[in-house]
């Protein structure tokens, strides 16, 4: 018998389909599988490998975590839309988690975390005591406003985005969806937050009419 909690995560708010196990501090099981469409599609047989890998079912689950974004508006309520049906089908919490603060875990004093938002715009979170800011979407040209004293920039071109603040780069120290089932290991027990689509940029049009993600029996 498990005494661990065993947290399933999964993100598909960008061109890819990702999924983990966490049974504690251990990760049983991670992938990612870079796509630009099919997520909707994907996403239900990434999770059931990932069960399988780790050996444990649905029903063994004490929580799921989920990439709330920011990101691809159809890729983000796949996931969301999902979360929330596993959770309600299985009674325990989902907990959404932003991609910003995945990128962010592990890292001590002020980081800027950085995520790709298309045409000469990132989306930008800063986080430490006393220097917190963002979420917000912010064009490139303006990122030079998001420096501060020993900055530490992650993710999305950091290398780049670093020279331009005069900061220094550094990698996320988990992939994505095993950071947000480490985040969500922290949080699930206080109740949320609940996943809700962190959409810092209106769609370009309306929603495509994705089929929803088939749930497991």
């Amino acid at each position: 018998m498990r005494s661990d909690p065993l947290i399933l995560a999964f993100d598909t708010s960008a061109a890819h389909c990702a999924a983990a196990l966490l049974s504690g501090d251990r990760v049983l099981a991670e992938v990612q599988e870079d796509m630009a469409r099919g997520q909707a599609e994907r996403l239900m047989p990434l999770v059931r490998q990932v069960m399988d890998r780790g050996g444990t079912a649905l029903p063994d689950l004490s929580a799921i975590g989920v990439g709330t974004g920011p990101g691809n508006f159809t890729g983000i309520r796949i996931s969301v839309a999902a979360a929330r049906g596993l959770a309600l089908a299985l009674g325990i919490p989902a907990v959404g988690v932003s991609g910003l603060d995945a990128l962010a875990l592990g890292h001590a004093g002020p980081v800027l975390a950085c995520l790709d938002a298309r045409r000469d715009h990132v989306y930008l979170q800063r986080f430490g005591a006393g220097v917190s800011r963002g979420p917000e979407l912010v064009p490139l040209v303006e990122a030079p406003d998001w420096a501060c004293d020993g900055l530490s920039c992650v993710g999305h071109d950091a290398d780049t985005l670093a020279a331009r603040l005069g900061a220094t780069a550094a990698p996320a120290h988990h992939p994505l969806a095993v950071a947000i089932a480490r985040t969500a290991a922290t949080r699930w027990q206080a109740g949320g937050p609940r996943p809700a689509p962190l959409y810092l940029r209106s769609p370009d049009a309306a929603p495509a009419r994705d089929r929803g993600p088939v749930m497991l029996s």
